[in-house]
């Protein structure tokens, strides 16, 4: 019987965390678990997966290089880097690199679960999404994840409602403002209060912070 589950590439030298990972990956993911850098390059240049794990300091090759070496490779396969290192120098690093995302140990499985679905829904056509709070907003797509409920469309004004304040995360929009940015020019000051209300009920209730006598802001960040 062929094996449905997403072909997951973990590259971990942590001999009590990579089997726990195996472990726990496997109830969605085929895992391959590599405990060399060298020998993880070559699994992921030679066979296909779907998404890779990739431990920051692996012996042989480190997980920077892997990255760096898959995509002068063309290989675009989602990856996220798994590291100890959390300053910003070395985030920026390994995305510089060309890996999707980035998470810093100790982590838990419940957020490393959700980064992978995240990346792969970017690699297969999604685009980029910013995250609120527990949800993915994708803008190209008009399309937000819920933690809970899985995908959700939106409308387009519906979308260019939450990008705006998404594009503007510490303003608090008047709802003149936010009619001349989204809506049309017939629209009412109303219909700003419909259309945060539908946004509400489609996601959160917090993810837009009605600001007393001003506004609107973005709720979430």
């Amino acid at each position: 019987m062929i094996d449905a589950r997403p072909r997951l590439l973990l590259a971990e030298d942590d001999p009590q965390l990579g089997p726990l990972m195996v472990r726990v990956l496997d109830e969605v993911y085929d895992v391959t678990l590599l405990a060399d850098g060298a020998a993880a390059l070559d699994a992921a240049l030679e066979a296909y997966f779907d998404v890779l794990i990739i431990d920051r300091r692996l012996p042989g090759i480190d997980g920077v290089s892997i990255v760096e070496t898959l995509r002068r490779s063309g290989v675009t396969t989602p990856t996220l880097i798994l590291t100890a290192l959390g300053t910003v120098q070395d985030k920026v690093r390994g995305l510089d690199a060309g890996a999707n995302d980035y998470l810093v140990k100790p982590f838990e499985f419940d957020e490393l679960f959700a980064r992978l679905r995240a990346i792969r829904r970017v690699s297969d056509g999604e685009g980029p999404f910013v995250r609120l709070g527990p949800w993915e907003f994708y803008p190209d797509s008009r399309t937000v994840y819920s933690p809970y409920d899985g995908r959700t469309i939106l409308t387009e004004r519906e979308s260019d409602l939450l990008k705006l304040f998404v594009t503007h995360p510490q303003t608090t929009f008047a709802r003149s403002e936010i009619l001349r940015a989204v809506f049309e020019a017939t629209d009412t000051p109303g219909t700003v209060d419909t259309y945060v209300h539908y946004l509400r009920r489609k996601t959160d209730p917090d993810i837009v912070t009605t600001v007393r006598g001003r506004g609107y802001r973005l709720g979430m960040l």
